[in-house]
């Protein structure tokens, strides 16, 4: 069983590093090809042993890419190929047809209800998202809601299948000795009331709304990860407001916190904080909030499928607000008010386990292959002719396909199979694509034309 993974680029989001976890509990090998920018996740992914392989793609309009793509994936003799981000999704699809590829899987991770990949939507971008889709055999929503999004654009219900966002909660456990390092590497009091974000630092995010907060409550400080385009104007705004001090713009740091000790990541990050805020006004999953939660942190939310999707009971920590500063000031205040205290790792953590995510993404990748007549999945170990736990006769034959996720409805649960190893080992010959010699690095995609900018998952 060989499958390769197709993403727009491989810079730090939400969409790559999901891909990176998934890829560790995958229980076959897999590779990876970037259209474009093979940034800090690529280097992670090759550290886990996975052969990343950067096809130079010049531009959103640069259709040479097409049968360089196809050519790959015919050489590479996959079962199966699993696009990510909507670019890659469109030439993903095609290629792998042209390939002869029968079984595509894509995942939607950034649909909002006027945006994807956080740029607006047109009617000539839905039109192109939605035939590329038809090139697909099924695709993965990671939440209830972006299911519910891609069901009202007009794709059949059969088609789509939730998979929700993962993490791997003990990495976010709480240590009060981190908190304390943290603090004192980056500046901050120790006894500081101290708000966090995490994000692409872009107008959607609504990052000034937390910066006018901060700056409104004497002595509490702002602490962001993440680097954009609206970096120099949150330094800008912290300034005019005479906060410039207590506002901690950090940049882009390891999601998790694996880099060796040469700066805090995510995890460390989490820690150091008091309470957490994430005020965009549209997400398709919510990635940091869960973190957040992970971390034991009380969290303020404008929007979060992850989270709203639940019973409420699942996640009590986190309190949805509405979009006006006042709100979010006062919710502030009272939490400064009452004093920083860790809560308790609420049951939505659990829901949203990675090794559960990639069992469910195994489903669909059953589900593809049963349509596509191809061979039985099988992991890498049994494909090396070891034994693996609960294996039999009856491994052999396809499963039974999964039940599809209608949109608004949670997952079918899932039973019966061994769980999900690591099995991403060194493959040799990594390096890049046939073709020409890649251009510039331009960056995820800008669906519907113009120049490429980052984006997150």
């Amino acid at each position: 069983m060989r499958v390769l993974h197709v993403i727009t680029g491989l810079g730090v989001g939400g969409a790559e590093q999901q891909l990176r976890l998934l890829l560790r509990h995958l229980p076959m090998r897999c590779d990876v090809l970037t259209l474009t920018n093979p940034g800090p996740v690529a280097d992670g992914l090759r550290a886990d042993g996975v052969r990343v392989v950067h096809l130079g793609m010049r531009g959103n309009r640069d259709l040479g890419a097409l049968p360089r793509l196809a050519r790959f994936v015919r050489r590479g003799g996959y079962d199966l190929v699993h696009t990510h981000l909507y670019r890659a999704c469109l030439y993903g699809r095609i290629a792998a047809r042209l390939a002869g590829v029968g079984a595509v899987v894509a995942t939607e991770h950034s649909l909002g209800d006027g945006e994807i990949e956080g740029r607006p939507l047109s009617a000539g971008v839905r039109r192109l998202y939605l035939a590329g889709e038809r090139l697909g055999s099924a695709t993965v929503a990671v939440s209830d809601t972006v299911a519910a999004r891609l069901a009202a654009w007009g794709v059949p219900a059969g088609r789509v299948h939730v998979v929700p966002n993962g993490i791997e909660a003990a990495r976010f456990r709480f240590d009060a000795g981190v908190r304390r390092a943290t603090r004192a590497r980056t500046g901050l009091p120790e006894r500081a009331f101290v708000v966090g974000g995490v994000g692409r630092l872009v107008p959607g995010k609504r990052f000034d709304a937390l910066v006018r907060a901060v700056a409104a409550l004497p002595g509490a400080h702002l602490l962001l990860a993440g680097d954009g385009p609206e970096r120099a104007a949150l330094r800008a705004l912290a300034a005019e407001l005479g906060a410039q001090h207590r506002i901690h713009l950090v940049g882009e740091r390891d999601p998790l916190g694996e880099d060796g000790g040469r700066a805090p990541g995510i995890p460390q990050l989490l820690a150091a904080m008091d309470v957490f805020v994430s005020a965009s006004r549209e997400e398709a999953f919510g990635l940091a909030v869960v973190e957040a939660l992970a971390a034991g942190l009380p969290v303020l939310h404008v929007t979060c499928p992850a989270v709203d999707d639940l019973p409420a009971a699942q996640a009590p920590g986190a309190r949805r607000i509405g979009t006006g500063d006042e709100e979010l000031l006062a919710a502030l205040r009272g939490h400064m008010e009452a004093g920083a205290s860790r809560l308790p790792v609420p049951p939505v953590v659990r829901h949203y386990d990675v090794a559960r995510s990639a069992e469910r993404l195994l489903d669909v990748y059953r589900l593809a292959l049963h349509g596509a007549g191809t061979a039985p999945l099988r992991t890498a170990a049994r494909a090396a002719g070891e034994p693996e736990p609960g294996s039999g006769a009856a491994a052999d034959a396809v499963p039974a396909p999964a039940r599809p996720a209608a949109a608004g409805r949670p997952p079918h649960a899932l039973a019966g199979r061994a769980p999900g190893r690591p099995g991403n080992g060194p493959r040799p010959g990594s390096g890049s694509a046939p073709g020409p010699r890649p251009g510039p690095d331009t960056g995820p995609p800008r669906p519907g034309g113009g120049p490429a900018r980052p984006g997150n998952g």
